[in-house]
């Protein structure tokens, strides 16, 4: 059998997508929360956003350079984007459907509505005519088409206006069109006091509502025949030449001056946006009818994230809940408890805080030496960045290897690292060509007793930013093991300084180590199997799209493998197949947090290897990034971990079957059992 046959293989944008299909689903489920259900909506708005930003960019890339590679299933570029075209178009129209006949009316009976400008009493219509004027106005600039104002360059997701004017203005021009954009630090729905609020508890009103219905004021002596919302989205890839001379703090600032004025690759309007207009922005933005999506509602979904947050209804939201620290640690030194054990934390069901606190304690400690650590993505306001900086000013010896290449953070980790060298850090930016992506902080301690130097380890499959920690799964390890610690000393050794692969003793990594050992780790079982053993995998992911670890997978199951994969997002692996693929099942689990963390189990004829890891099984992962794979190696901790891979395999409220064709059946809905998560949240939460 030819396991590279493009006909066994999803596409990867494709897959893409469908995960974002999975999420819009969770917006119908009767059991979550109702502002909750509206949350998914804006997540897959701005899911849908990056997905044109980098996808469909790249893919259009391909087409201008002529890049005539077929995607695993074999399609052209240009066959992907036209499928993407028909598939996009019917997710948004789901999108606002869902949005519009599912969610508005069911706010609306809980007193929280949005009201269209038919609807404003006279008190609200002068409370929002004197809003516009005070508040909108000042920080808007009309910008008029003519011959010397030609269109402009708009911003990337920007919130626009497209006027059709009719008469003369001060200066005697017959202007027939102008753009007003909207500054990003207006904001896009606003809440109408109690005063004039009407009958409803909450009533808001959107940002384009009331500049459609007050822009007149802005052109005084002229006639509006139209006020139409817009919004681009652009080709977001920053072009960096990594081999040149320039620093790279300094050309990434420079490429991102330029990144929201990329190449146009989506134009939204609003659905009753006249035909002339919709030609005359098509034209002026080089897009395609293809490339336009006519949306029945507001153009920009995902701005309005913040109505939960500014609704105090914690009946519509999910419940609260307190991580769990490790009793353990209660008032003991985190030091002390590691000398005697290692420690295994599942956020966000068990707090980040211990993570926190290792690096705060390593500051505080006078006996802590040095410290290193990787910073990949961190928040704006960190507790772990303060606590380097107070180390650093206290003399010990920090180090942070700082990920100037994160998508989308890079100028917040260009400011990150210059405030790191401001304290006296060392930062160091990586390797060039190899975005740092692994996950590890190494303490050197004095152990005074011994008279000694101990290492201690955190190691994780997510970023070291506590507010994603309350939103994704991930696993920390926390550890004294000598030959881990030994293992972490010589790749930041790698990162920091020169020379040769190192041998680790426990470690997989990328770029060297993590794709051979998984393959072996994938022939080992099929061997096993064709020798009558019991074989047996179970694989958690983000995304699966490497093809020779997928080709791995197809002869392992086509020897009898049982192989379970819990792969959240993309997967171009097809399972069911008949003879290849028939032992593989997929699934892939949604809800209230979004699943990150990397495990990878093999049965091993009864030996059991356990690994976490801050790699997904993509080419970018394995081949183009640093990455450290690590095992779970104290027994009660390993067994747990496993348990809890059970459970999730056990779920039947939040697994999303992957068919063989590429969709994904719920697997079902409405029994009593609990979802997963919830159950994690039970035994690991407060």
């Amino acid at each position: 059998m030819n396991f590279k046959d493009p006909k066994f293989y999803l596409n990867r944008e494709l897959s893409l997508l469908a995960f974002n299909r999975r999420v819009l689903q969770q917006a119908l489920d009767p059991t979550i929360p109702l502002l909750e259900r509206i949350r998914f909506i804006f997540i897959c708005s701005n899911n849908l956003d990056e997905f044109f930003e980098v996808r469909v960019a790249g893919l259009r890339h391909d087409l201008a350079r002529g890049n005539t590679k077929p995607s695993l299933n074999g399609a052209s570029a240009e066959e992907v984007l036209k499928e993407i075209n028909l598939r996009a178009h019917q997710l948004v129209d789901e999108q606002y459907r869902i949005f519009n006949d599912e969610l508005l009316p069911k706010l609306a009976d809980e007193s929280i509505q949005f009201l269209p400008a038919d609807e404003w009493s006279e008190a609200q219509c002068k409370w929002l005519k004197n809003y516009f004027k005070h508040q909108v106005m000042p920080v808007i600039s009309p910008i008029s088409l003519d011959l010397t104002h030609p269109f402009p360059r708009l911003v990337n997701k920007s919130l626009h206006f497209l006027l059709h004017l009719h008469g003369n203005d001060a200066f005697g021009r017959n202007l027939e069109y102008a753009v007003l954009h909207m500054p990003r630090s207006l904001p896009r729905i606003i809440e109408l006091p109690e005063s004039v609020g009407g009958s409803k508890q909450h009533n808001f009103v959107y940002l384009s509502s009331i500049v459609s219905e007050f822009a007149q004021d802005l052109f005084p002596g002229m006639d509006i025949h139209g006020c139409y919302q817009f919004r681009l989205t652009r080709d977001s890839h920053l072009l960096l030449e990594e081999n040149s001379n320039e620093d790279l703090a300094s050309a990434l600032k420079r490429e991102l001056q330029s990144r929201n004025f990329g190449a146009a690759v989506r134009l939204e309007v609003g659905k009753s946006c006249p035909e002339k207009i919709v030609s005359f922005l098509l034209q002026k933005c080089n897009l395609t009818p293809e490339e336009l999506y006519r949306v029945d509602g507001p153009v920009n979904l995902n701005r309005l994230m913040l109505l939960p947050d500014l609704v105090d209804r914690p009946d519509l939201k999910f419940d609260g809940f307190t991580p769990k620290t490790p009793e353990v640690l209660h008032r003991r030194d985190i030091f002390e408890v590691l000398l005697e054990q290692d420690l295994l934390l599942h956020h966000p069901y068990e707090s980040f805080q211990p993570v926190v606190e290792f690096v705060r304690q390593a500051a505080k400690d006078p006996n802590v030496l040095a410290i290193k650590q990787t910073l990949y993505r961190t928040g704006s306001q960190s507790s772990i960045v303060e606590a380097l900086i107070e180390a650093s000013q206290a003399g010990k010896e920090v180090t942070a290897v700082v990920e100037l290449r994160a998508r989308f953070d890079e100028a917040d980790n260009i400011e990150l690292a210059q405030k790191l060298q401001e304290a006296g850090v060392l930062v160091v930016y990586g390797v060039v060509g190899y975005k740092t992506h692994a996950k590890m902080t190494l303490v050197v301690r004095k152990n005074q007793k011994r008279n000694a130097l101990q290492r201690f380890v955190h190691l994780g499959t997510g970023n070291y930013h506590a507010g994603n920690a309350r939103l994704y799964t991930d696993y920390s390890l926390l550890t004294t093991n000598v030959d881990i610690c030994e293992d972490v000393h010589k790749v930041f050794q790698q990162l920091t300084g020169m020379g040769k692969v190192y041998e680790l003793n426990q470690l997989w990594h990328a770029p060297f180590t993590l794709h051979k050992n998984l393959l072996k780790a994938i022939e080992r079982e099929t061997s096993n199997a064709g020798n009558g053993k019991e074989a047996r995998m179970i694989i958690k992911l983000n995304s699966l799209t490497d093809q020779s670890l997928i080709e791995a997978l197809y002869k392992a199951s086509n020897a009898g493998v049982e192989i379970q994969l819990i792969v959240r997002g993309i997967c171009c692996l097809s399972p069911g197949i008949n003879g290849l693929s028939d032992n593989i099942q997929v699934r892939s689990i949604i809800g209230r947090f979004l699943e990150h963390s990397r495990v990878y189990y093999f049965y091993d004829d009864g030996k059991e290897h356990l690994y976490a890891a801050s790699a997904d099984w993509m080419e970018r992962n394995l081949y183009n990034r640093v990455e450290t794979c690590f095992p779970i190696l104290q027994k009660d901790l390993k067994r747990r971990m496993v348990n809890e891979l059970e459970m999730m395999l056990s779920d039947v409220e939040q697994s999303w079957i992957l068919q063989a064709n590429g969709d994904y059946q719920l697997f079902c809905r409405g029994k009593p059992e609990k979802k997963v998560q919830q159950l994690l949240l039970d035994k690991l939460s407060y």
